[in-house]
């Protein structure tokens, strides 16, 4: 490809509204275009990462005796009712009315249409296990859009889904799925990626993977620990803690007169964040009932915990009316408290015989709370946020540490929630009928790419693996009017690409310094600059985009010296 006919233009700044590197250098370098909140058209370069990125799913994904196929983007709601999730998702699905007056929506994952198509075809337990995936556009009404191709509103994606007759046969093929998700990254040239145990969430399912690029500017929290295999996203991880049980003491109800926060409460008593009982109120999204969750003074309640545990989707509470709910902002507490709200006693407060709470009167707080003698019997439930230094739930050491990550793939075992709801069954051995048990497997194409580009830049460019680079080796002209220029980086550009290596020749008359600020844009990772000067010592100038190689080439054997760096390069990132 000659950049004199590339559509595209390079830029020196981004856009202000551009807050993380690798959408700045995206939007710069001539890879996409905005067209509306969480949608971009993307440029040749960009749509040659992405197929590259694909060829390697598609290739792993077949080797895992993956069958490629192709569901369609918009499907009729009655797919979507008979699973459920028609009703359960909410606004973030688009939903429409075609003009036959029939309920449509666009296809923001696809286990529905999964089912259909193996339901009524895979009838026999000698039909299974077996796997289907596709590479597919999906709309998500994603309020929250940023960072480029990071997080959009559509997006391509691949999604796999198995089905099998056994949980021992899906436990088998997940592990066969992990490992092929594992080298799909470091063949794509991903050098920090991590699986973590994740929270289900819409999808379903009891046993989950995420995938995370480490980075920063990641939106993902994870629980790390340093020294074992354990690795969770926040919303999954187990909270323990290690509470100093303290002496039992009375129950005594003091005055503490416009005192409402923990932090007022520890000045105002004179002790420890860690021995109050916090309360924060929610209520559920169906009914607007209260629920109250108690957790300790110093931890955070995790929403995605509380929603597993209530099964339920929840909101925080906004305008607590008292009268109403018998609930006392800022004075909530367990004794006496009001029979209209659900009560959840975090884990956190198992065995502390001597707490502070509020008295659920304005202006007074018990000390000595005793959850025991003065509530009764209650149930404790994991809750609350991990945190830096808690302790470790597989090695038991308090050393956890928190990272942030960007999510690129997926994994669930979904059981069988959807066969059962779209009643697929196929007969076993006996001649009963049963539902297939599923799996899914999930890679966003487009965000892979950019993350990549986020943890693979510089201060003037994305630094792109090979096997995914744009193109593998860039041609610099610095003369183009200069006919012996020209003639030698035409010469080079037609060899190299009769070898097969896919080449970028920059053939247009610039100045050297905008020609370069364009090569570091489009980030390919060899560079061969052609000058009078090189000629005139008979040879190119080759440099690697990780600035890891510069020197001279004779111009005699060039093209194949380069062709065996491209090669060489590419053999890094084989198994």
């Amino acid at each position: 490809m000659k950049v004199s006919k590339l559509l595209g233009e390079r830029f020196k700044n981004a856009p202000s509204d551009c807050l993380i590197e690798s959408h700045k250098l995206m939007v710069r370098g001539g890879y996409m275009k905005y067209m509306a909140n969480g949608i971009y058209s993307l440029f040749m370069p960009t749509r040659r990462i992405t197929r590259k990125i694909e060829n390697i799913i598609r290739e792993e994904m077949d080797n895992i005796d993956g069958q490629e196929v192709l569901f369609p983007v918009v499907m009729p709601a009655s797919l979507w009712e008979e699973s459920g999730r028609y009703y359960s998702i909410g606004s973030e699905m688009a939903r429409f009315t075609d003009r036959n007056n029939n309920k449509m929506v666009l296809g923001m994952t696809h286990e529905e249409a999964a089912v259909h198509l193996a339901k009524d075809t895979a009838q026999s337990y000698t039909n299974y296990p077996f796997m289907i995936y596709q590479f597919q556009t999906k709309f998500r009404d994603e309020p929250r859009a940023r960072g480029g191709l990071i997080r959009v509103r559509e997006f391509t994606m691949k999604d796999a889904y198995s089905f099998h007759t056994s949980q021992e046969d899906l436990e088998e093929y997940y592990e066969k799925a992990f490992k092929a998700y594992e080298r799909i990254f470091k063949r794509a040239g991903a050098k920090n990626v991590i699986s973590v145990k994740s929270d289900s969430g819409m999808m379903g399912g009891s046993i989950s993977h995420e995938f995370m690029l480490l980075t920063d500017i990641g939106e993902d929290s994870l629980a790390i620990c340093p020294e074992c295999s354990f690795r969770a996203n926040m919303e999954a991880a187990p909270c323990l803690i290690e509470n100093q049980p303290g002496e039992v003491e009375p129950l005594e109800k003091i005055h503490t007169p416009d005192v409402k926060t923990i932090d007022d409460l520890c000045k105002f008593l004179n002790t420890d964040v860690k021995s109050f009982g916090k309360a924060v109120v929610y209520q559920k999204n169906a009914n607007d009932e209260y629920v109250v969750v108690f957790i300790r003074g110093d931890l955070e309640v995790n929403e995605t915990k509380l929603r597993n545990y209530l099964g339920e989707e929840i909101h925080p509470a906004q305008n607590i009316i008292t009268e109403e709910c018998g609930i006392v902002p800022g004075f909530i507490g367990p004794v006496g408290l009001t029979d209209r709200a659900v009560v959840v006693y975090d884990s956190s407060l198992k065995g502390i015989n001597s707490m502070v709470c509020g008295a659920n009167e304005v202006d007074y707080h018990y000390t000595g709370i005793n959850l025991g003698r003065d509530v009764g019997e209650v149930e404790y439930a994991d809750v609350a946020k991990i945190y830096e230094g808690a302790v470790c739930p597989e090695c038991g050491k308090p050393i956890v540490t928190i990272k942030r990550g960007i999510e690129v793939g997926n994994i669930f075992q979904l059981g069988t929630k959807y066969t059962k709801a779209m009643d697929m069954t196929y007969l076993d051995n006996q001649g009963k009928a049963q539902n297939p048990i599923m799996g899914c497997y999930g890679i966003g194409v487009g965000r892979l790419a950019a993350s990549i580009c986020e943890e693979s830049h510089d201060d003037y460019g994305p630094i792109w693996p090979m096997p995914i680079a744009p193109w593998q080796v860039e041609i610099c002209n610095l003369k183009a009017k200069d006919e012996r220029v020209s003639a030698a980086c035409e010469g080079l550009y037609k060899e190299l690409t009769d070898m097969g290596v896919e080449v970028l020749y920059d053939d247009r008359p610039v100045r050297p310094g905008f020609m370069f600020a364009d090569a570091d844009l489009f980030g390919v990772p060899v560079r061969v600059v052609v000058s009078p000067k090189t000629l005139d010592r008979n040879c190119y100038e080759i440099s690697y985009r990780d600035k890891s190689y510069k020197g001279d080439l004779p111009v005699e054997n060039a093209a194949a010296e380069i062709k065996n760096m491209v090669r060489s390069i590419l053999d890094q990132y084989k198994f």
